[in-house]
């Protein structure tokens, strides 16, 4: 099986529909979001559509969440307060049917995903280091967890010759030979914020046991177009071009 694993796709459908066309020239036989299918970006409603069409199997973010209203925003920035409550105004009755339908977490036939960890997706923690990884290492169900929520792509494994040692890399390319758990963070598909404007996604591979963390370009300009024609901050068109 080849899944293209989505991360954060933030409303971006300038930036999803160059991923899927790079993702159908790869071969790709299954689509998996990580969550943040909403919110920052002028296209929830169409990302939406473009998932469902693709029978995704797509698990819930914070601002999925957020934007439901099933999570506070007390702790969201302006901006991305701003962009909930934009977003709210501008889903049907069946887009918020499907968001609040999306599980916290999903264990598929060869991997697991989450928004932010496995082990208490409901708070929806980052992984910041090798220590904040480590339960959900221990407690997900398959060999391979996926995960998002802070944009930046970052793989950290055990391996089989020393299982006690946390390892990590940023590698393009990640070798699961040999490897009893990994949690692979594949970045934004929207939003990126490893200072790499070029749109983010994962291949995974079952058959050669690995990950790529490809990069897309897309037309940033006509997404940055689109979110300041919505009238939200221009700075989440902005930081589109800086990969920030």
């Amino acid at each position: 099986m080849r899944y293209a694993i989505l991360g954060d796709i933030h409303a971006n459908l300038t930036a999803l529909e160059a991923v899927l066309s790079d993702a159908k020239g790869q071969g790709v036989t299954s689509l998996v979001s990580v969550g943040d299918v909403v919110g920052y970006g002028a296209a929830p409603q169409e990302v939406i559509q473009v998932l469902r069409e693709n029978q995704a199997a797509v698990v819930k973010g914070n601002h999925d969440a957020a934007c439901t209203g099933e999570l506070d925003t007390t702790y969201f920035n302006p901006y991305a307060k701003a962009a909930v409550e934009w977003t709210q105004q501008n889903l049907t009755d069946e887009d918020f049917a499907w968001l609040r339908s999306l599980p916290l977490t999903s264990a598929l036939e060869d991997l697991a995903v989450a928004h932010g960890t496995w082990a208490t997706p409901e708070r929806f923690d980052y992984v910041q280091c090798m220590e904040d990884a480590e339960p959900s290492l221990d407690q997900q169900p398959r060999r391979v967890c996926f995960v998002g929520h802070t944009h930046v792509p970052v793989t950290i494994l055990r391996h089989e010759d020393q299982p006690r040692e946390l390892r990590h890399t940023q590698e393009s390319v990640i070798d699961l030979k040999g490897v009893t758990n990994a949690l692979v963070n594949i970045g934004s598909v929207g939003q990126p914020r490893d200072e790499n404007p070029l749109s983010a996604w994962g291949l995974f591979d079952t058959e050669t046991e690995t990950v790529e963390i490809r990069r897309v370009e897309y037309d940033i300009e006509a997404e940055a177009s689109r979110i300041r024609g919505a009238g939200l901050p221009g700075i989440l068109a902005d930081r589109l071009f800086l990969g920030i």
